[in-house]
């Protein structure tokens, strides 16, 4: 990860709250605001196909990507609304992604936006306009009904999974950072689209972490952690 990109990612994902979560929020959207195009504006309409299997499943990565990995789309004619999953993005594919309420691309033009490593969702609402994808994995359409096998143990750099379909609910324990890593990073969010107001809670732990992920939350998110196992 060069230094640009490991700064975009600490500035977004230490424990945010109030007015520094937001200042955080822009000054990611200005990292990656000159890197896209509206190339996808014009492109015809299409329904995206949605995964015929649960996102926790092995089957998920073989459905058609809805949305390509890098380009700027048009809500509503380049892409349904809906919640889409990317999965394989490693460190140095600097995935990012943003929604937009315009194509001027200026601050006040963001909604919300993230980077992304390991498996991430992002839900795009009717009323957005733009949906920015850069460097990621391409996108598959979730099905809102499909169920899965939620597991026990997961891997800490896993990135962002689904209560109750990726994870199951539970007491989880992780001896802390990975050696090779900038700091273990938690998140438990109540939906996948992006906006600090959703978060629940969330933690940069020194040491070992412990953390209750509830039945209700939405997501939970770890990034370069070691493992997570039920307690």
């Amino acid at each position: 990860m060069s230094l640009t990109s490991q700064a975009s990612w600490i500035a977004r994902h230490k424990v945010l709250t109030g007015f520094g979560a937001a200042l955080a929020l822009v000054t990611l959207s200005a990292c990656g605001a000159d890197t896209g195009t509206d190339k996808g504006a014009d492109a015809a309409p299409s329904k995206p196909p949605v995964a015929s299997s649960s996102p926790g499943s092995s089957d998920t990565g073989k459905a058609k990507p809805a949305i390509k990995g890098s380009g700027t789309f048009q809500v509503g004619s380049d892409v349904k609304p809906g919640t889409y999953r990317s999965t394989g993005n490693a460190v140095d594919d600097n995935c990012y992604w943003e929604r937009a309420k315009d194509s001027k691309d200026e601050a006040e033009s963001l909604i919300d936006n993230d980077n992304a490593i390991g498996s991430t969702y992002v839900t795009i609402l009717a009323t957005d306009k733009i949906f920015k994808s850069e460097g990621c994995k391409g996108w598959t359409l979730v099905d809102p009904k499909a169920t899965g096998t939620p597991k026990a143990e997961i891997s800490g750099k896993a990135g962002m999974l689904k209560v109750g379909v990726d994870i199951a609910p539970g007491t989880y324990k992780s001896a802390g950072s990975t050696e090779d890593g900038t700091g273990c990073y938690w998140e438990r969010t109540k939906d996948a689209t992006g906006s600090i107001d959703t978060t629940i809670a969330n933690e940069n732990p020194e040491g070992q972490a412990i953390v209750t992920i509830e039945a209700e939350d939405g997501f939970f998110k770890t990034v370069d952690c070691q493992d997570w196992k039920k307690a």
